[in-house]
């Protein structure tokens, strides 16, 4: 817990801490707090009315499920997804030799600062064409 919070949370450090506070401040205080008191009720209330229609929700689909005669074991082989086939790499369509180092690209995604250097410099993309 924060320093500020054990002081806020503790009765004498708090008295302590605001013992230079006027009447007038202390209630500005108080009414900050309270008004932070009230927004916290508020959010409570909507996450309880939030979670009450969720329930009933559920509630009425498994009356539902009941009534055709299905169980939630039913709906766990059918959710159950297959994994996705995976796309083999795609083949390399330009070829560049620098330093005796030989550097392919296939044309997609971010173009290669060689390649790019090399095109600033005049060569067309189809100079590298594999």
């Amino acid at each position: 817990m924060s320093d500020f919070l054990e002081i806020l949370t503790h009765g004498r450090r708090l008295k302590a801490a605001v013992k230079d506070l006027s009447v007038d401040e202390l209630r500005d205080l108080a009414a900050k707090l309270e008004k932070i008191i009230v927004e916290r009720e508020a959010e409570a209330e909507e996450e309880l009315k939030a979670n009450a229609e969720r329930i009933a929700k559920i509630e009425e689909i498994r009356k539902q499920m009941a009534e055709v005669g299905l169980s939630v074991e039913d709906l766990g082989n059918v959710a159950a997804k297959p994994a996705g086939k995976k796309r083999a790499p795609r083949p390399a369509k330009y070829k560049i030799v620098v330093d005796g180092q030989e550097i392919t690209w296939t044309g997609q995604g971010r173009m290669p600062t060689v390649f790019k250097n090399a095109t600033e410099k005049g060569a067309s993309m189809d100079d590298f064409l594999i």
